[in-house]
């Protein structure tokens, strides 16, 4: 007797009679002969009595086209097994019709989810094949029933959710100095330590590169300088012993001269030691330009996960005073303000100036003329982004300006946003860390579903009710990926878990990744702050101290539930800012066919990105800067604030001081500056003209560099509907 069915996405249900009777019904209603309950009754109490205590609905369907046939009515089975091809071909022809489009190369939502992903491409194609045929063996296999209904019922989104079964991990800081000072060995190839600034600078490209094949997010490194530094200062002595080979003298006092800055200058009015050592510093510092140069090239060229995406990489800097650690700032930020190529903008590594009192913010601090150029080269170019490590929730007490590895107390960022600094299970520190998996939560749609509830108290109640429940069910999802995650083996991830990842140097490669990962963090994010707070009381957070009261309220609700999740599940819960990109404008289009249209909520393409004032809404950066600036300081797992300026920026770096101002006058963590930058490709030409869409020189059509979550696109062809609709609706902040 059957007792159990299993469904074809692999569920186990109790055994239900009326489903077979219906099918046979359906089939019997479209003969001329028409319907027969006593067969089938009969059929039906056959198959139930004679059947296995377990079987898959394909043997119970088997089964049923037997019985049909050796009855009376053939015409009933020939219906039935017709019935049967339709629906398997329905089934498949969703996953049909999704290949064709990739194939096809077509312009749309699945194969533009990711603008830094090029899916025309051959390994392109191959990778979006593998992804789109993954998610459907996630969410029939690897999730648990509750969390497969909240992503039907677009109330969470998983993100990289193809890449669940690889059990990855999202990101890394590299604590580069390992890589550097010790070499690494992964796959085939053999790295020895550095000693120069050229090797140092490709080690760092290799260890990013190597790294992204490991994980299913960004790679950044954190203290850029600091690291790069002690091979200005060897490259230096290397000069040094070139003299002495030129000149037959002995010059090991000269090798470690004290040198204020790596500035080239005119050797002709110096004489002595003053001329040799000049000359050392000009070679040296035309090396450092070149490795920078080489460093930016060659993460723009290499690419990593099959050959078809390249490295989404970040580096911070700004805070190392040596000369050396200053040398490496400064020809970094020229290379960048030059350009690569014809002079176009790099759109890798995002860059991170790394803004600190003391260090780089005032005029007196040592690093100040940098962080002028660092604006200078923002302007024109974009990046460098800037983390506010004044901001009260990014200060370490253990920072100490005497302190050589000071960088160890700084956080750094992900320049996407992504942030991992408070450590539940080790040292507080960003370094050889990441975030483990996001989840991010529809607040809009729950939202939406108390739109009938005409008390508005009631409603916001009820509201936060029902947010818990969805919280609670995602810090489980979370906790569940967790669970999966940590049975990999440390053999799966030869560089990150063998050098980058902090406590891994006691793992054996078939050791799991448990021991280690829980340092990680556990991201919940959340979507359309300002539709949400419309939903329920008919303004956003930008236009009503109201809404702004509420929406605090949310977020911070939020965030002691999340404290209590780390408790709950002992792990490093976050509340994120989501940088949502293809998620925009899905959650959207899915509760627009639920809920209709609704003006200032569902009327758009997309929902705004985290807790941002709406980009349509005109308003000066200083009051957006107050209406955000409070919500950084609640969002652990990651933020930004972006301010958008009109014009050429290129001779306005007072500009982009004043938009650091504001993050530091409203306690803000990291942020940057939008502005129109076009650039011909064929000759180079540049301006800020919205209006023009082709060189004014040539006719070469322009690229137009734009910021899309925060890294760069150099072209909106892969942007999906929802980003263009939110480009377009951007405002500029006067």
């Amino acid at each position: 007797m059957i007792q159990l069915v299993e469904k074809r996405d692999g569920r186990v249900v109790g055994y239900n009679e009326e489903k077979i009777k219906a099918a046979i019904r359906k089939a019997m209603l479209t003969t001329e002969s028409g319907e027969d309950e006593a067969l089938i009754q009969k059929i039906a109490d056959r198959i139930g009595m004679t059947g296995s205590e377990r079987m898959t609905v394909e043997e119970i369907q088997d089964r049923v086209e037997i019985e049909l046939m050796k009855s009376s009515r053939k015409d009933v089975a020939k219906k039935y097994i017709a019935y049967r091809d339709q629906r398997s071909i329905a089934r498949k022809a969703h996953t049909r019709n999704l290949f064709l489009e990739i194939i096809e190369a077509k312009n749309n939502d699945v194969t533009r989810e990711n603008a830094n992903m090029n899916t025309d491409s051959p390994a392109g194609m191959m990778m979006k094949f593998a992804s789109e045929s993954t998610k459907p063996f996630v969410d029939d296999y690897l999730l648990s029933a509750d969390v497969r209904a909240a992503v039907k019922g677009n109330l969470i989104h998983i993100h990289d959710k193809d890449y669940y079964p690889t059990k990855s991990l999202t990101c890394v800081q590299h604590p580069l100095d390992r890589i550097l000072h010790r070499g690494f060995v992964v796959g085939h190839g053999e790295s020895r330590p550095a000693k120069r600034i050229e090797t140092a600078s490709v080690l760092a490209c290799i260890s990013l590169e190597t790294a992204q094949n490991e994980m299913h997010g960004g790679q950044a490194i954190p203290a850029f300088d600091f690291y790069l530094a002690p091979f200005v200062r060897s490259s230096y002595i290397e000069e040094m012993k070139t003299l002495e080979n030129l000149t037959g003298q002995n010059l090991e006092h000269l090798y470690n001269a004290e040198i204020e800055d790596y500035l080239k200058k005119d050797l002709d009015v110096l004489d002595g030691d003053a001329r040799l050592v000049q000359h050392a510093v000009n070679r040296t510092v035309e090396r450092v330009h070149q490795s920078m140069e080489a460093f930016i090239h060659n993460m723009n060229t290499i690419h990593s996960r099959g050959g078809n995406q390249v490295v989404f990489s970040s580096i911070n800097y700004g805070t190392d005073t040596s000369a050396e650690g200053r040398c490496v700032i400064r020809e970094l930020l020229i290379s960048t303000y030059e350009g690569v190529g014809h002079g176009s903008t790099a759109i890798f590594p995002i860059q991170i100036w790394k803004k600190k009192r003391g260090v780089s913010y005032l005029p007196e601090d040592r690093n100040y003329d940098l962080y002028r150029l660092a604006c200078k080269v923002s302007a024109r170019r974009f990046f460098p982004n800037f983390l506010n490590l004044d901001a009260t929730f990014n200060q370490d007490e253990a920072w100490d300006a005497n302190d050589p590895r000071r960088y160890e107390h700084e956080v750094a960022t992900m320049g996407c946003r992504t942030r991992v600094y408070e450590n539940r299970f080790g040292p507080k520190t960003s370094i050889g860390r990441g975030n483990l998996s996001f989840t991010t939560i529809n607040i809009v749609r729950i939202a939406l579903e108390q739109r009938n509830i005409l008390d508005p108290k009631e409603r916001v109640e009820r509201f936060f009710q029902r947010l818990d429940e969805v919280l609670d069910l995602t810090a489980r999802q979370l906790d569940e990926r967790f669970q999966f995650q940590r049975t990999a083996l440390a053999k799966q991830f030869p560089l990150l878990m063998t050098v980058l990842w902090n406590g891994t140097e006691n793992l054996k490669p078939n050791d799991t990744i448990e021991s280690v990962i829980n340092q990680g963090t556990l991201g919940i994010g959340f979507i359309g702050l300002a539709e949400c707070l419309i939903a329920l009381i008919g303004k956003h957070h930008g236009e009503s101290e109201e809404a702004q009261e509420l929406g605090l309220k949310i977020i911070r609700h939020m965030r002691s539930r999340v404290n209590e999740f780390s408790e709950k599940y002992q792990h490093n819960y976050s509340v994120l800012a989501t940088p949502a990109e293809g998620l925009s404008g899905r959650f959207t289009k899915r509760d627009r066919k639920t809920f209709g249209v609704i003006e200032g909520v569902t009327d758009k393409d997309y929902y705004t990105n985290s807790n941002h004032v709406p980009v349509y809404y005109h308003c000066s950066p200083r009051h957006k800067a107050k209406i955000e600036g409070p919500y950084h300081e609640l969002t652990g797992g990651g933020h930004i604030f972006y301010v958008e300026i009109d014009g050429d920026a290129t001779h306005n770096e007072e500009c982009i001081m004043q938009i650091v101002d504001l993050m530091d006058k409203y306690n803000m963590g990291y942020g940057s500056v939008n502005h129109n930058r076009n650039h011909c490709p064929s000759c180079g030409y540049e301006n800020a003209d919205k209006n023009q869409s082709h060189c004014p020189k040539c006719g070469e059509k322009f690229e137009t560099i734009q910021r899309i979550t925060g890294y760069l696109v150099g072209t909106t062809d892969r942007w999906n509907s929802g980003k263009l609709a939110e480009l377009h609706d951007r405002v500029v902040h006067k």
